[in-house]
């Protein structure tokens, strides 16, 4: 197999190579720092070396829960939000059919989402959705208590139970949470749920690799044997023995971190495939959780190519030149598609007759890199051999590992969100929470 790769040149102009392996020292001090546990945030590493740590016995069971969740289930609920949603969704849009939920003819459950909004109107649609249907759930939440989850598992356990009776909704519900503590552990254990762990060391937007992703993903019918193997090659080459050189991860902090300096304060993230939508936005939440502190942080933000450059094109190219390009590159498409000829030719399209779709799209590709990159806009490229379980297993571990390294490069601390819990004390007291008494009294005297 081969692996995914980086291209730093076309990043180059508004800095210079020499500038981004000035910083070899400090990347590579930051990898160390990750494998050494010496740095803040030293109590979430457990991402770090988990995709090697993963035994045969913790991935049978995973899949041996699959199994049974499908053979029960037409719809599975996979209940959780940000890090505990966001991985899931990315691995399952990009490697099922674009059209799966419109399949009659099935082998997996339809997977579908909850907890990851506070949306009226969804939750009655889905509870509507849902009626008639074998449907399980599966719930994730280290605490029990966040409370976009916990109210989606409050109503759609209700129905569950309503539905097929205590007993039989026991053996359609997994939690996926933390080992000893917190409400959900206490509910699984009076119910006698199926458990999975959310490792302590673990944060939620590093968890993809975890039960947390992985159950989801084997229900969806995705090879989570090969998302891993993918990501142990990965942990491989980007290890702190791995030369500056060599290792994609320090040279993509590196190049990040030398364009924030230069006034590059906005990282796009781009695609040329449709598929790769879900993948940008977990992607978001991975740096901008990370490195958005301390008044510091590179905003992440993302498009989707062709379909963008008819709405944020004209801003890419002729806006503020504070922005920078990671574009998501994919070699082979998995079908093949020919332009048909055509007689009249109105369309003029003629000239494209016999070539493949996917031609036409890398050309688009190439065409657009060049105009951006004249318009001032640095270009980093990262190419993916094909979308398979494999490369998007790499992907994720790289993202992972460049971030981590990135954020101490940056001096900030990649593992913590402080900043996460401003709106949920604020909307605690607006509710009357028990316990906020306080806040919701100067709170209030403030609206």
């Amino acid at each position: 197999m081969k692996n995914i790769s980086l291209n730093i040149e076309k990043a180059l102009g508004k800095i210079t190579k020499e500038q981004v392996y000035a910083q070899e020292a400090k990347a590579n001090a930051a990898n160390v720092k990750l494998h050494q546990g010496t740095g803040e945030g030293n109590d979430f590493l457990g991402w770090l070396n988990l995709p090697s740590s993963i035994t045969e016995a913790e991935l049978a069971d995973i899949e041996n829960t699959a199994a049974k969740l499908r053979s029960k289930c037409e719809v599975i609920v996979a209940i959780g939000i940000g890090g505990s949603y966001l991985g899931t969704k990315a691995v399952v849009e990009a490697l099922n059919s674009s059209f799966d939920w419109l399949q009659n003819e099935r082998k997996n459950p339809v997977l579908v989402y909850a907890g990851h909004n506070i949306g009226e109107d969804y939750l009655y649609e889905l509870t509507e959705l849902l009626k008639g249907k074998e449907f399980g759930l599966i719930n994730i939440s280290k605490s029990g208590t966040t409370t976009e989850p916990a109210l989606a598992f409050r109503i759609l356990k209700k129905q569950l139970e309503d539905a097929v009776g205590k007993a039989e909704a026991k053996e359609r519900i997994v939690a996926i949470t933390d080992e000893k503590k917190g409400a959900l552990r206490t509910l699984a254990n009076q119910e006698g749920y199926k458990t999975f762990i959310i490792p302590d060391n673990v944060g939620g937007r590093f968890s993809v690799l975890t039960p947390v992703g992985l159950l989801p993903i084997a229900v969806a019918g995705i090879s989570i044997r090969e998302l891993v193997k993918g990501a142990v090659a990965m942990e491989k080459t980007t290890a702190d023995t791995v030369p500056f050189a060599e290792n994609m991860a320090t040279i993509y902090a590196a190049v990040r971190n030398e364009l924030y300096k230069s006034g590059k304060k906005i990282e796009i993230l781009a695609n040329f495939h449709p598929k790769l939508h879900y993948i940008a936005e977990w992607w978001k939440q991975l740096y901008g959780e990370s490195e958005g502190k301390d008044n510091k942080g590179i905003f992440p933000a993302s498009v989707d190519l062709t379909t963008d450059l008819h709405s944020m094109g004209q801003w890419i190219q002729e806006g503020e030149r504070t922005i920078f390009e990671t574009v998501i590159s994919v070699e082979n498409a998995d079908r093949t598609v020919l332009v048909p000829s055509d007689e009249a030719d109105l369309d003029g399209l003629n000239f494209l007759a016999g070539k493949r779709v996917d031609e036409v799209n890398k050309m688009a590709e190439l065409g657009t890199q060049l105009a951006h990159v004249d318009g001032g806009v640095p270009n980093i490229k990262i190419t993916l051999p094909q979308v398979n379980a494999y490369y998007i297993g790499q992907l994720f571990y790289f993202f992972e590992k460049a971030c981590g390294i990135s954020g101490y490069m940056l001096d900030v601390n990649p593992f913590n969100q402080p900043g996460v819990e401003a709106y949920k004390k604020n909307m605690f007291a607006l509710l009357n929470k028990p316990g906020y008494e306080k806040e919701s009294a100067a709170i209030k005297s403030r609206l």
